[in-house]
């Protein structure tokens, strides 16, 4: 059988607790290389996804394969986890730490100078975890995720309760784990973190898949321009002519013009208006923000 370009494939996999549907027949292929973010507000189902990927939870309908593997056992062996901060013991080092992290994963423990040092952390190595910042922390769950080098990382909000330093560092940390070839999947309900650091995103809200595909067909943003003239109805019969127009709408007193545009474009418009007869009493640039996309497809 041919191997897929697509490290994950989820069918229709649904969840309920009770009567809450935690998960109502979600489906999107995450491919190999990719920085996949399961973007959702607290609540939306996004852990219990990962749950079930990582075999904590089972679903009640549906399936999924992970690298192409049959048996999802065999899978999970080349997939490194960090589905919540792992237990590490605060007076021990952060090399005896990963020591014991890699007995229980079966690794050996020729490997751990190499995660720390992946991680950025091999020079505080014989420093007791309690002294780490919430960041080191942070990297240093990610350093035991990434022993038995696996093909593939599953991170449940991995910049969760950073300082902005932190967070810097984990970002750039997953950036580089991609580059290295490895796949990652990502939970986050931040629109800024799956904007800075993913390429593909699948939204989720209250259990139902919103939309998925690379980031930038799926927050793709409009510019929403608005004007004015005094003619309304002469200024909303040649606006379709403008370079990248999409759609226009009224709303108080003035027409907002949606369309993809670049900077620069108002000067434009001003001009192609004049040139067709109309004189702009207002013309601004309203909205130009993946936010607005995010709380469109939300909404």
């Amino acid at each position: 059988m041919p191997m897929s370009d697509n490290v994950l494939s989820i069918q229709h996999l649904s969840k309920s607790y009770g009567s809450l549907l935690a998960l109502a027949a979600v489906s999107f292929e995450v491919p190999k290389g990719s920085i996949y973010g399961i973007l959702g507000p607290n609540g939306s189902g996004k852990t219990t996804l990962l749950g079930i990927l990582t075999d904590v939870l089972r679903p009640d309908s549906g399936q999924f394969m992970l690298l192409d593997q049959a048996d999802p056992a065999l899978a999970r062996r080349k997939i490194g986890t960090l589905l919540e901060t792992p237990n590490f013991y605060p007076y021990l080092s952060a090399y005896k730490n990963l020591e014991i992290s890699a007995a229980i994963k079966g690794v050996s423990q020729m490997e751990i100078d190499r995660v720390l040092d992946r991680v950025g952390l091999l020079a505080r190595k014989h420093s007791k975890f309690s002294t780490f910042s919430l960041g080191m922390k942070q990297r240093l769950s990610i350093g035991a995720a990434l022993l038995g080098d696996p093909e593939m990382l599953i991170l449940d909000e991995p910049t969760n309760g950073l300082d902005p330093n932190g967070i810097a560092e984990i970002r750039d940390l997953i950036k580089g784990l991609s580059r290295e070839g490895r796949t990652v999947l990502m939970a986050s309900h931040l629109l800024d973190e799956v904007e800075k650091v993913c390429t593909h995103v699948a939204i989720i809200k209250n259990g139902k898949l919103l939309a998925s595909g690379s980031v930038g067909e799926v927050l793709a943003s409009e510019d929403v321009i608005a004007l004015r003239a005094a003619d309304l109805d002469q200024l909303a019969q040649i606006l379709p002519g403008v370079k990248g127009y999409v759609s226009l709408e009224r709303k108080d007193g003035l027409i907002l013009l949606h369309a993809d545009l670049g900077i620069g474009s108002l000067e434009d418009i001003n001009r192609y208006c004049f040139e067709n007869g109309v004189t702009l009493e207002h013309l601004t640039l309203q909205r130009t923000s993946l936010e607005a996309k995010f709380l469109e497809i939300t909404h």
